[in-house]
This record gives C-alpha cells, sequence and structure tokens, in this order.
C-alpha cells in the first residue's frame, strides 16, 4: 500500500480502545542523574534530549547512557550519571548552513562492520539530515578509555531534503528507533515539522555504515470528527503534526510513535514495509478548535468549545516512547505525557490497555522530571545500583537553576522501583528478554 494511500485510510479513523478513567500519576524517585548542561553559548548550547542504554556484554554494572545534547553533540555516561566521553555535532559546512545537532539516539546490537560484530549507537542529526553511527568498543569500556568512535560513511545523503539548500530549511531528521531483523538492522526515522517516517536499512560501506530507504509513511495530517467536521492539530503556520517519540518491540517488529499534537500510533513493520497505522490513544487536546497568535507566535487552544473528543492519559506534547519486554508478549509500552509531566503506562499485548501513569518527583538524590522528550527502559539487571533494570527519562528542567540559564539532564530510576509505585504492581522480569539478542 503506498504511502499516500495510507495518509487518506488513516485519516478517517475516528477509533480509539475504551479504557478507564486515568487516576493521578502515582510517584517515583530517580536514583541518579547525569551533569546539568545548559543551551547557551557558555554552554555549548548543549540541550539534553533522548538516552539509550548499551548493556555490558561481561559486567552490566559496567553499562553505559549514552544521551543526544543536540548542537551540543552527544554524551556517554556511567550508571552513576558520570560523564565518561564527549562527541561534538559535526560543524556546519559553510558559514549559511546548519550546525550538526543530534536529536534521538538509539541501539544496534551486533551490527556485522568489516567482518566483525559491533554494537552501534545511532543518532538522528537534525542540523544536517543523516543519521550517524557510532561504534561502541567494550575493550575501551574496560580499560577506561572513550568507548565510543564515529564510523559513518562519508558519503550518506540527506535523509529527506532533496539537496544541502533543502537541509538548511531544517525539515529534516527528527525522532528515531532502531531495531534488528535477523542479520538486518533498521532505523525508523522522523521528519521535523511534518508527518512523514522512513524506514531505512543500515549497510557495511567499506567498514563505515550508510543507509538506504526501504519504506515510507505519511500519518494524517487531519482528521475527521463526528458531524462530517475535520480537525488538524494545532501548529505555527506551514508546519505539519510532526513525530518525535518512537520505540520499535523489538520482539514483534511493531513501531509506537508519538505525534505530538495528536498521540500514539502503533505501526506494523512487515517485510521492510510500513503497514497500516492505528491510532492507540488520543492526547487530550484533540479535535479542540484552535487560532493562531501572530503576535505571539503561538497556538491558542479554544478550551471553551473543546469537543470532548481527546483521550485521558496525553497532554500535548506526546512524547518519548519505549518498550518494557516481558514473557510471551508481555510487558509495557510508556509513552511521555510532556504536558502535565507524567508518562502513561499501557499494555504491550492485546488492545494496549491503559494501566495508569506515573510521574518522576524531586527525591533525596535527585530533583524531578519535568516536560520530559526522551525515555528507555531496559529490564535486564544492571549491577547493584540497578538489579531489576533501568528507566532512564530526559528532564527538560532541571534544578537547582543558574539563573535564567536553561538546564537540562538525565534521570535514572530503577524499573523495580517503578513497578512496585503502582496499586497494581507492574511486572518485573529480568529472564525473558535480553537486549543484545533481540531480533
Amino acid at each position: 500500500m503506498s504511502a499516500s494511500a495510507l495518509t487518506a485510510l488513516a485519516a478517517a479513523l475516528t477509533v480509539v480502545t475504551a479504557v478507564p478513567a486515568a487516576p493521578h500519576p502515582v510517584p517515583v524517585t530517580a536514583r541518579a542523574e547525569t551533569p546539568v548542561v545548559y543551551d547557551d553559548e557558555a554552554g555549548g548550547n548543549a540541550n539534553a534530549d533522548d538516552p539509550a542504554v548499551w548493556v555490558d556484554p561481561t559486567r552490566p554494572g559496567r553499562s553505559l547512557v549514552i544521551g543526544t545534547l543536540k548542537e551540543g553533540g552527544l554524551d556517554v555516561y556511567g550508571l552513576d550519571g558520570r560523564r565518561l566521553q564527549h562527541l561534538a555535532a559535526p560543524p556546519a559546512p559553510g558559514a549559511d548552513a546548519a550546525p550538526g545537532r543530534f536529536n534521538n539516539v538509539d541501539l544496534v546490537h551486533g551490527f556485522e562492520l568489516n567482518g566483525r560484530r559491533t554494537d552501534l549507537a545511532v543518532v538522528s542529526d537534525r542540523g544536517r539530515d543523516r543519521i550517524r553511527a557510532y561504534a561502541i568498543d567494550p575493550a575501551a569500556v574496560a580499560a577506561g578509555r572513550a568507548p565510543l568512535r564515529d564510523v559513518t560513511a562519508a558519503d550518506v545523503a540527506p535523509v529527506f531534503a532533496a539537496s544541502e539548500a533543502e537541509v538548511d530549511e531544517q525539515t529534516t531528521s527528527y525522532g528515531l528507533a532502531a531495531y534488528r531483523d535477523g542479520d538486518d538492522a533498521y532505523v525508523v526515522v522522523s521528519q521535523r515539522e511534518r508527518s512523514r517516517l522512513r524506514l531505512l536499512e543500515l549497510e557495511d560501506r567499506g567498514g563505515r555504515v550508510g543507509y538506504r530507504t526501504e519504506s515510507t509513511l505519511d500519518l494524517p495530517t487531519s482528521f475527521a470528527l463526528p458531524g462530517g467536521t475535520s480537525w488538524r492539530p494545532c501548529a505555527d503556520p506551514g508546519e505539519l503534526p510532526q513525530v518525535e517519540g518512537m520505540a520499535v518491540d523489538q520482539e514483534e517488529h511493531v513501531l509506537y510513535a508519538a505525534q505530538e499534537a495528536v498521540g500514539l500510533w502503533r505501526v506494523e513493520l512487515d517485510d521492510e514495509e510500513f503497514e497500516r497505522p492505528e491510532l492507540l490513544d488520543r492526547v487530550r487536546e484533540y479535535g479542540t478548535p484552535w487560532t493562531y497568535d501572530e503576535v505571539e507566535e503561538e497556538c491558542v487552544l479554544d478550551t471553551a468549545h473543546d469537543p470532548g473528543l481527546g483521550g485521558e492519559h496525553l497532554s500535548a506534547d506526546a512524547e518519548g516512547v519505549t518498550v518494557y519486554h516481558g514473557a510471551d508478549g508481555a510487558g509495557y509500552v510508556l509513552a511521555s505525557s510532556q504536558g502535565d509531566d507524567s508518562f502513561a503506562v499501557y499494555a504491550r499485548e492485546g488492545d494496549h490497555a491503559y494501566l495508569g501513569s506515573f510521574a518522576v518527583t524531586d527525591g533525596t538524590a535527585t530533583d524531578g522530571v519535568q516536560h520530559s522528550d526522551g525515555a528507555t527502559v531496559v529490564n535486564v539487571p544492571l549491577g547493584s545500583a540497578f538489579p531489576k533494570g533501568l528507566l532512564v527519562t530526559h528532564d527538560g528542567e532541571a534544578t537547582p537553576a543558574d539563573g535564567d540559564r536553561e538546564g537540562t539532564n538525565f534521570k535514572f530510576t530503577r524499573w523495580d522501583a517503578v513497578a512496585a509505585a503502582f496499586p497494581s504492581p507492574l511486572t518485573v522480569d529480568t529472564r525473558s528478554f535480553d537486549p543484545r539478542d533481540a531480533d
């Protein structure tokens, strides 16, 4: 089925799974955090956004957290939150060109590169509209050396732009999620300020990592409402409802994608193609009329005329998505509800029933999490600090503040602490899924 046909089909969908009324989010506290970074010239224009966790194959307690810092590049942390390595984003190729800007990161384990199985951190470079790849060296981790090395092929082309001039218009690579299918590795990439998704296959180009396009999908930009009317989500002029937060169920090859002003989508990935998208849950603001305030340069929702078509669990923007794998299809899909600083939890199996929400709140070791973009969860034990799994979340408002500087970082929370906070505790399963062996 073509992307345009899928768009027309999905735009007519008005069905979401019935779910119970949302309880108040249960509180949890983080165990550790990374250093605060600042989005100003003195801070290198660093703005934390999206994390990934690399599990050390021999000593899980030595595992790494890799986080994007947008124009600030990429940081690598230990499980205590200490920075182990910093990698700069590529500089601008010319005076009028945009510099590299690392938006999202994910992992590919065991990619065959130059005849050797190699773990990769793959990153969406929003500034230059490329996917960049970094090899992870376990021997360097063991020796205390910088573990990541850029292995991006020199000839990689823009993912969405048709020319370098179009790259600088910045409707570029945005969200990213990776997965393996046997010996093959793929990344799903979303486009900034557009509703387009692209499926790329990674390939070895003489010992460096390149990619080629396999499939493209356009999610809807307007939606049919009861009574024959239609609605399009609130956006600045010229922008379409974009996707950033995404995750792929590594066993089922199902993509979960958060269209920020719309809701959470489920899309099967079959034979290297996107299948028909299904809208699992809507943001609360879905269907609400709006106007654009040109003075303030922002959308204004007409909440007095909210038709009540929105969901109950996600407040726009819907953001970071991650999957907790359990046995026989059990587990959870987590999505950041950025508008109310919480995370919604859905069943991974069946009709993806909503199970409740949680919030990472102020604790003795760290402050809480606000305006979270990216999140990732792993189920396996990661040493004494995280013996039953780890949840990493972006914090868009790290405190204490340094004057008026915008500070962000990442928070590390024990998965068993999240699970135990629910009235009916969530599953803690450290044995049924190994993220290093998923395909």
